[in-house]
């Protein structure tokens, strides 16, 4: 008779044990990228940590790890989550913040999402299609916020090229994008978040926000997959309109 693996009575030597990890068989059509993908986002932990916890995703454990790091998503501050599909930022902002109001002994503070897309509604959290790259969308955000915001954060990534340096220096535009509207609509000693890629390019990206912030750190936290080369970039203490805001 054939012993199965693992199925000796008493200790095991660890030599037979099953392999656990969810393997992917590749289908017609199915790209081996796609493979890996689906291979890889079955076998993580913080994608099952997310659907257990109610999270849109994963990437909601990195604003989390980042926030406990930092301390800026307090109660009652008001923050702006650019790019905010799926939502999972959002979600936890809302609670942080006491955006609900589910803390009576703590100050209330707002959440607001903004994405090209629409996005499914998040309780606590006030939701807008909009490009912030366009015309006036600074005035808006404010008039939306009814003031500045304490807080702006950003998880976005250009969409890929498949090029790497390409891509590298797409996500940088964008953040800079992101860091500007930031300048335009932080209160003083605010934070701004966002997700970049390890590179080289962003050299003059950190000298701007070195500039207007008292700190500047660039941090990976441990949700962060070992190989990807995000890493965020995380400003706090802005200087403030009465002074001298340089980009």
């Amino acid at each position: 008779m054939t012993r199965q693996p693992g199925s000796r009575a008493g200790k095991s030597s660890g030599r037979g044990t099953r392999d656990l990890r969810v393997r992917v068989k590749t289908a017609k059509g199915r790209k081996l990228s796609s493979k890996l993908w689906l291979e890889r986002q079955l076998n993580d932990p913080y994608v099952a940590r997310a659907r257990r916890e109610g999270y849109r995703g994963r990437a909601a454990y990195k604003i989390i790890e980042l926030d406990d790091k930092f301390r800026f998503l307090v109660p009652g501050a008001r923050v702006v989550d650019l790019g905010c599909a799926p939502g999972g930022w959002c979600q936890v902002a809302v609670a942080r913040v006491n955006a609900l109001g589910e803390r009576a002994d703590r100050k209330r503070g707002r959440v607001l999402g903004l994405d090209l897309q629409e996005v499914d509604p998040i309780a606590g959290a006030e939701i807008h299609q909009l490009d912030f790259l366009s015309d006036g969308a600074e005035d808006q955000v404010k008039a939306w916020l009814g003031g500045p915001a304490d807080v702006v954060m950003s998880d976005m990534a250009a969409a890929s090229s498949g090029h790497k340096g390409t891509d590298h220096l797409r996500i940088v535009a964008l953040v800079e994008a992101a860091a500007q509207l930031a300048l335009d609509v932080l209160e003083p000693g605010g934070t701004f978040v966002a997700k970049v890629l390890a590179g080289g390019a962003e050299a003059e990206m950190q000298a701007m926000l070195k500039r207007n912030f008292e700190k500047v750190a660039n941090v990976k936290p441990p949700a962060s997959r070992s190989d990807s080369s995000e890493k965020f970039v995380v400003a706090t203490g802005f200087r403030g309109r009465t002074g001298k805001t340089e980009a």
